[in-house]
This record gives structure tokens, C-alpha cells and sequence, in this order.
């Protein structure tokens, strides 16, 4: 059966005359999904009895609750949803009078960075746009979304920006795009993204160089770093829009002062910032061979103070929920056993 959860409010109208409704029952559709958020067919009040038989012989809500839960000392929530025959894992992280959701948008990922464990997972296919926001819409309280979870958001680009669309519109949940910011190592299929989106984007470099990059990120041959950098200078940057970069920090491999001079050399003139995170080794799902030396408190202090002092906006992301697997790249669905 088809799902209703997803569909854009001129699908919706669609819906609504397919079952013998009115067009006008679409824009109710539309409330009962993403502003009152039901999970039924009987929840939805003003529509006709006959209305509401006749949606439940086509269609389904396509609403559902996680199977999993596990809670991190620091408050750090991680969700285990079933996508299919698929699994997929979200985190909600709780900061003062925030809450922000880590969204996945694919099972698995296919980029392959050496460095991700999520990577390790490979790729088990696209979420739907449904799938995505039934992330969202199982916490009533969320505050920001990033979309930084399984899988890489330009790879599946078409739901991303569905998914985008409705959390963003008047008819949806009405958000503003700055509430949201969707990440990318940076593939062609970002462009779409930066034409057709006005939330945040996040970057992840993690090396300056392309050479080097390219030893640990395959889709630098996709697209160079240089030349999303090249991508993103003919965008407004402004403080309606954010762009920044990812750069997890490993102990000489690219903390040097030569990376952050390059850095400085590759990013000037752009207004952005710079998130150093520090790298988590994670479990023995990592080979030897794919470890590496997490850089120091210290010399991370010292990087980012370089990269401020000569103007380039850096700063130490906090990290959350490692005791339980859900910090930055280490989604491997670690609930599903």
C-alpha cells in the first residue's frame, strides 16, 4: 500500500479527489501529518467517515515507533528504526534549550571513508522521504535537525530535498531552513542541494589537500575538495545561510602546521567556519588497518586558535554519546543484536 507520509501537499489534493474527497481535504491531510503528526486514520476527525475507509483501503500513514532505545551517561539518546529488512539508527541530543535530531537518510553508506565505521556497515539503499521524517516526527520536541547520520544526504538527493520541502513549508512543519543544516564529503549532486535548499550545509573535509584526502575519502575523486570550495563562492553565505567544515583530527596526519596553513589558503575569502572533532577509535568492529592516532587536546587548541588568530573561525565540537556509539561516524546499528 502506498504511504502518505512523504507526499507534498499537490500530492496530497491528488489523494484526496482519488478517494471521492474534495481537493480542499488534501490541505487537511497535510495538518494531520505534519502539524498534529497522527499515526492513524481515526485520529483524523474532520474527515468523513466514508473519507477515512476510503484512505485505509489505499493507503497507510506510514508512521512508526523505534525498536530500540540506549541512553549515554552525558544524556545522548540513540534510536534503532526498522527501514524494510533494513535498520536504521538516529540520535537525539539534548543541550540546555535545544534538542536536535541526527537524522539518517540512507541504510549503510556507500563513500567509504576509511576513517567512518558507519562505512564498514556498506550500503543497503536510500530511505524514503517517509522514512526520514518519521525520524523526526517520533520527538515532540525537537529544536534542529542535522542531517549527519547513516549514509551521505546528496546521494539521495531527491528524498532529501522531499523530506527538506515539507519539514520547511507552510503547509508542513513550518520550519526555518536554519534550523536544519545537511551534510556532504562533497559530490556533484550537492549543487542540486545548494540550488533548491535554503537549509545549512556541513562539509566534511577532514583533509585540505586532495591528494591526501583522497587516501582516505574516495569521493574526492567525485569532486575535489578545491573544487567545492571553487562550488561554494558563487553562493550568499550570509547569516541567513551557513556553510562549515567538518575536520576530525588525527595526530600529524593532518593537524600539522602545514594543513592549517593550507586550510587558511583554501578557505579565505569565504564565510564559513571550521568544527574540529575529535576522532573516536570506536569498538573492535575497526580493523587495525583503518585506525588512526586521535590528535591531542593540545594540539587541537593549538590548531583551532591558529586557524581564529589569522581569521578563519574555528571551533572544538563537544562530543556526545560515545559510550553508546552514537558520536560522530560511529552509526553501525550496534542496537540491532
Amino acid at each position: 500500500m502506498d504511504v502518505l507520509l512523504g507526499k507534498t501537499l499537490a500530492e496530497l489534493q491528488d489523494v484526496a479527489l482519488s478517494v471521492g474527497l474534495q481537493r480542499f481535504a488534501g490541505k487537511q491531510l497535510a495538518e494531520w501529518l505534519y502539524v498534529r503528526r497522527v499515526t492513524s486514520f481515526d485520529e483524523m476527525t474532520n474527515i468523513s467517515l466514508r473519507g477515512r475507509e476510503a484512505l485505509k483501503a489505499r493507503y497507510i500513514v506510514g508512521r512508526h515507533a523505534p525498536v530500540r532505545e540506549a541512553v549515554s551517561q552525558d544524556g545522548t539518546r540513540k534510536y534503532l528504526f526498522a527501514v524494510g529488512d533494513q535498520f536504521i539508527e538516529s540520535v537525539y541530543i539534548p543541550e540546555d534549550d535545544r534538542a536536535t535530531l541526527c537524522v539518517s537518510t540512507q541504510a549503510g553508506c556507500k563513500m567509504g571513508c576509511r576513517f567512518c565505521m558507519t562505512g564498514t556497515l556498506g550500503f543497503h539503499g536510500h530511505l524514503s522521504a517517509a522514512e526520514i521524517l518519521n525520524q523526526l516526527f517520533y520527538f515532540d520536541d525537537l529544536t534542529n535537525a542535522v542531517f549527519m547520520g547513516e549514509g551521505e544526504p546528496m546521494d539521495n538527493i531527491d528524498n532529501v530535498l522531499r523530506a527538506l520541502e515539507i519539514m520547511t513549508a507552510d503547509y508542513g512543519c513550518a520550519w526555518s531552513p536554519k534550523r536544519i543544516t545537511v551534510s556532504t564529503v562533497g559530490i556533484p549532486a550537492m549543487q542540486r542541494f545548494l540550488d533548491e535548499s535554503e537549509c545549512h550545509l556541513a562539509v566534511s573535509m577532514h583533509n585540505p589537500f586532495p591528494a591526501e584526502r583522497s587516501a582516505i575519502m574516495p569521493a574526492e575523486k567525485l569532486l575535489s575538495i578545491t573544487d567545492v570550495v571553487a562550488l561554494l563562492r558563487h553562493y550568499d553565505w550570509s547569516h541567513q545561510r551557513r556553510v562549515s567544515f567538518e575536520y576530525i583530527c588525527w595526530a600529524g596526519q593532518n593537524d600539522t602546521p602545514r594543513h592549517a596553513k593550507e586550510l587558511l589558503r583554501l578557505l579565505r575569502g569565504l564565510n564559513c567556519r571550521v568544527n574540529l572533532i575529535r576522532f573516536h577509535e570506536g569498538v573492535e568492529t575497526i580493523k587495525n588497518e583503518r585506525r588512526f592516532p586521535a590528535s591531542d587536546e593540545k594540539q587541537m587548541t593549538w590548531f583551532r586558535d591558529y586557524l581564529t588568530d589569522n581569521g578563519l573561525t574555528t571551533t572544538i565540537r563537544r562530543s556526545r554519546g560515545e559510550d553508546i556509539l552514537a558520536a560522530c561516524g560511529m552509526l553501525v546499528n550496534a542496537l540491532n543484536v
